[in-house]
């Protein structure tokens, strides 16, 4: 393959001197051997194709309870409840995958306490100072939720300036979340939170000693004193590198189970033994309520409920149309899973409603029950917390001049132009082979007759137990335990939700064996993935493919892509070098 100077010159700097960012030596960037061959199952048959994924999900289990029985988890709890009593911040800071998870904690939190004042507003006075106690900081913001924000992930300044926008302080406790455990930004606001002194915990999926050995940034933050470290190992991802899968659940059961574990003591000593009697005791076996979630997916009745819908919506995609997925208490779940497809499969990501250039998203997300800006409040439980940086903000933290020159539009007054709410959006029906989904936890199973009216189709889709399920509905199995944080709802519909968004893209080609063959290289750390997708499907060296990737980058940059969809650079770069 020829390689122009321009390529050359962009592969040799990657090669030389971004070399923090050459991950391939973690296991979550690996291949696991589990799922080796995942394509040709799902060709052959879709169910088992499901059933090999969650065999991955089994992995969580036993470092759960290794995790649960630690003194860093013990640490972590006391800690947490600690802060939230005397009045302080518990601040989970994620990127990506674990940005969205650490929103999902802070909404969840905040969710219990509009609930209780709805249907209880004598208790909601006893315990309404404990309400706003839990806080996220997403790299790149809230609008990060809804689109991914290029690059901001690798610099450590952003996550600090966000730490120091929420006031950091030294009564306040950060949990910083990483799956790879290397993420610059997610370290950067742990690194903000030891220099003020406040509590510090570090949870991330990759043995602690790889990541000392080879990672500087990794080693720095697991060797200070004064951070705490929970290592959630737990092998290789069932996607090679899509740690949006076991590594983001696995932190949502440790993490989530803490915040349970937290409000169920604070219920206890704020409330009398009748009051408190009301709510569910959250004081459960976590892991092997999780464990009982997995097994109850893997029965027989549910893989094929769950394979059918993936066919489904397979069907949909191939005839041209979109799934627009209707949703309501767990509508940041489902924004979570379906915004991430956009870069694990390099879909096109959500339209702006005023956008017209861009092709609408395979899949949106939206709410029949408010206007998109009281939408955001509810689901949210607080108002939208959107980075409204401008250039001399930039220049203070010294970003690289790419990101001076361009800013980022991921102000709230952006984020507003993605309709996620009742507003009708007439591209998202127009094809006749189009369809609205409505998705339900079972225990709030109910009809949106309204919403789906201008829609040439609608389904349901049911996940968990519940009663009077339509004919028609994709309704799949589980009795899940009632807590007061919902944290096993939430397992249940993160676990499900991963499982149909992978297996639809395995079905549409977009995985080889299982890599994940489209790949959208907006960090340095997805360029490298990338570069070793490459190197593994065409067996060549990294050097070569980090060649062969960087050319294919200069030609793609020449094309126009206006109103179509671009082609991965990845699949582009192995087209070539197969043929």
């Amino acid at each position: 393959m020829k390689i122009s100077s321009e390529a050359k010159k962009r592969a040799v700097d990657f090669l030389e001197n971004e070399k923090q960012f050459h991950l391939g030596m973690l296991p979550t960037e690996q291949a696991n051997p589990k799922t080796r061959g995942l394509d040709k199952v799902f060709q052959t048959a879709t169910a088992a194709g499901v059933k090999m994924l969650f065999a991955v999900d089994e992995d969580i289990i036993p470092m759960a309870e290794k995790i649960f029985a630690g003194k860093e988890f013990a640490a972590m709890l006391e800690n947490s409840y600690k802060t939230i009593i005397n009045g302080g911040k518990v601040i989970f800071s994620g990127c990506g995958a674990t940005g969205r998870l650490s929103i999902l904690l802070e909404s969840m939190w905040r969710a219990f306490f509009r609930r209780t004042e709805q249907e209880n507003p004598g208790i909601f006075a006893k315990i309404a100072r404990f309400e706003n106690t839990v806080f996220s900081i997403m790299t790149g913001g809230d609008y990060a939720l809804i689109k991914s924000v290029e690059s901001f992930e690798d610099y450590p300044q952003f996550g600090k300036r966000q730490a120091q926008e929420l006031n950091i302080s030294a009564g306040d406790t950060l949990v910083a979340i990483t799956e790879g455990g290397e993420t610059s930004s997610v370290l950067g606001s742990l690194a903000e939170a030891v220099r003020v002194g406040a509590k510090a915990f570090l949870l991330f999926n990759n043995p602690a000693e790889i990541l000392r050995k080879h990672i500087k940034r990794s080693r720095e933050a697991i060797d200070s004193p004064n951070v705490t470290v929970l290592d959630l190992f737990c092998g290789p991802m069932a996607i090679a590198g899509s740690t949006r899968m076991q590594a983001t659940s696995s932190e949502q059961l440790v993490a989530g189970a803490m915040l349970e574990k937290v409000l169920s003591r604070i219920l206890r000593e704020n409330l009398s033994p009748e009051k408190a009697a009301l709510f569910p005791e959250s004081d459960l076996d976590y892991a092997a309520a999780t464990a009982e979630i997995i097994w109850t997916t893997e029965s027989a009745s549910a893989l094929t409920a769950i394979a059918e819908y993936i066919r489904f919506e397979e069907k949909t995609y191939r005839a041209k149309g979109l799934i627009t997925y209707f949703a309501d208490e767990f509508m940041i779940d489902i924004f979570t899973d379906t915004t991430e497809r956009a870069p694990t499969f390099m879909l096109a990501p959500f339209r702006k409603f005023d956008d017209l250039k861009m092709l609408p998203s395979p899949a949106f997300v939206k709410t029949p029950f408010f206007a998109t800006p009281d939408a955001w409040l509810h689901y949210l439980g607080r108002p939208l917390r959107c980075l409204e940086w401008n250039a001399a903000d930039y220049l203070e933290m010294r970003a690289p001049e790419k990101i001076i020159n361009k800013q980022p539009a991921i102000s709230r007054r952006e984020m507003y132009r993605f309709l996620i709410g009742s507003e009708e959006e007439k591209c998202r029906f127009e094809s006749p082979a189009s369809a609205a989904v409505s998705i339900f936890s079972g225990n709030e199973f109910k009809g949106h007759p309204h919403a789906v009216r201008n829609f040439p189709q609608h389904r349901t889709l049911i996940i968990g137990e519940a009663a009077n399920v339509p004919q028609d509905a994709f309704a799949i199995p589980g009795v899940i335990k009632r807590t007061n944080l919902r944290l096993l709802e939430h397992m249940q519909v993160k676990l499900v939700m991963n499982v149909i968004s992978t297996g639809v893209m395995v079905c549409m080609g977009r995985v080889k064996s299982n890599w994940m063959s489209f790949v959208s290289m907006s960090n340095k750390k997805l360029i490298d993935r990338s570069i070793r997708l490459i190197s593994e499907l065409a067996a060549i060296s990294y050097k070569d493919a980090c060649y062969a990737l960087h050319q294919s980058i200069v030609e793609l940059e020449k094309m126009d892509f206006t109103g179509k969809e671009e082609p991965s650079p990845v699949q582009y770069t192995l087209n070539k070098l197969i043929k």
